[in-house]
């Protein structure tokens, strides 16, 4: 595992606090979970400053921990553990996060960290001169089907060529990156096969025309109760001349 550690202090902020609305999420958040247990919402709440700031600063975690009652240590460790906190600053516009696990790799995603380099900083978790754009290499996304796919923020973007995410980067180096619809970038349905449905491929007029002659037939016949886990009557067992110890019994009182 690499080593992660905070910030240098000529990058720290001398301070944070919540704003007033995640204050306020922050103070019910730690309400659900009952006295002395508090330290439960650690992650949530660091997640939350993560969301105000951008990034994790030393600040923060001491303001978690304050909050929480928790030693300043306790929080820290919970910060530089997960790979989800960003630990130094960030692009103030993206953070552009390239999956680079197996399915993207050999769908392309070493030409995308290829862009990232070219476009962004030679290396990852730095920004660009103007500090509007940073990126790293992360592990799986979830999206393998529509492999290769980065991440900006929470927004996924899939089925990327080296193009289309020069232009995805350049929309959102512009401040226009509202404007990049978030999903597959290609003409396909969600996770739906890259060339058209091999299934499932007739009209739905047909389909549903089918339906209702189905229904029509079946509605017709009669269908008999169901004998499911009654004795069969005509078995040996039921015959009643079958003798038995009982019927023996009964035929010499």
């Amino acid at each position: 595992m690499s080593v992660r550690r905070l910030a240098d202090d000529n990058v720290q902020p001398a301070s944070f606090a919540f704003s007033k609305e995640n204050a306020a999420w922050a103070k019910a958040t730690i309400n659900k979970y009952p006295k002395g247990r508090q330290q439960s919402a650690v992650i949530p709440l660091l997640m939350r400053a993560q969301e105000q700031d951008g990034w994790v600063t030393k600040a923060a975690i001491e303001y978690v921990a304050d909050m929480l009652d928790m030693a300043y240590i306790r929080v820290l460790e919970v910060a530089t553990f997960y790979t989800q906190f960003q630990l130094l600053p960030i692009g103030t516009r993206a953070h552009v996060q390239v999956c680079g696990t197996t399915p993207c790799m050999l769908r392309g995603a070493e030409e995308l960290i290829n862009v990232c380099k070219k476009r962004i900083h030679p290396e990852p978790f730095h920004r660009n001169e103007s500090g509007t754009l940073s990126w790293e290499e992360v592990e799986c996304q979830g999206a393998c089907v529509n492999a290769p796919m980065i991440m900006i923020f929470k927004d996924s973007y899939e089925d990327l060529t080296p193009t289309q995410l020069e232009h995805i980067i350049d929309r959102f180096d512009a401040g226009k990156g509202a404007d990049v619809k978030p999903g597959t970038q290609i003409d396909r349905i969600y996770s739906a096969p890259a060339g058209g449905l091999t299934s499932l491929t007739e009209p739905e007029a047909a389909a549903k025309k089918t339906t209702r002659a189905r229904k029509s037939e079946d509605e017709s016949v009669s269908v008999p109760p169901s004998n499911a886990a009654r004795a069969k009557t005509d078995a040996d067992e039921t015959d009643p001349k079958l003798k038995t110890p009982a019927t023996d019994k009964a035929q010499a009182a």
